[in-house]
């Protein structure tokens, strides 16, 4: 069974600190490379950041290069998002999955997200 349980998110002033956390199920986690995205209200999901299962990392918005840092535990399952300076335009739902998304029954499976509220 596919699972992805997204945590951490919140309210935060512009300049502060997140750390989002995902648990996915092992048989996912330990053979995919893991990203994690996010959805603006109005917006399309897009990639945020990825990290292979070897700790290779890649930054997909030019925006978060320097403040976000992905990262992951391989005995726990779990994969991270430490998310600094934050900026009102971070505002969104922040979703963690495979590099592509996992497919059940024919559709992306995507987990409940985390909400992240930036105020200025």
């Amino acid at each position: 069974q596919v699972q992805l349980v997204e945590s951490g998110g919140g309210l935060v002033q512009a300049g502060g600190s997140l750390r989002l956390s995902c648990a996915a199920s092992g048989s996912i986690f330990r053979i995919n490379a893991m990203g994690w995205y996010r959805q603006a209200p109005g917006k399309q999901r897009e990639l945020v950041a990825a990290i292979t299962n070897g700790g290779y990392t890649n930054y997909a918005i030019d925006s978060v290069k320097g403040r976000f840092t992905i990262s992951r535990d391989n005995a726990k399952n779990t994969v991270y998002l430490q998310m600094n300076s934050l900026k009102p335009e971070d505002t969104a739902v922040y979703y963690c999955n495979t590099i592509p998304p996992v497919v059940v029954s024919g559709r992306n499976y995507w987990g409940q997200g985390t909400q992240v509220t930036v105020s200025s």
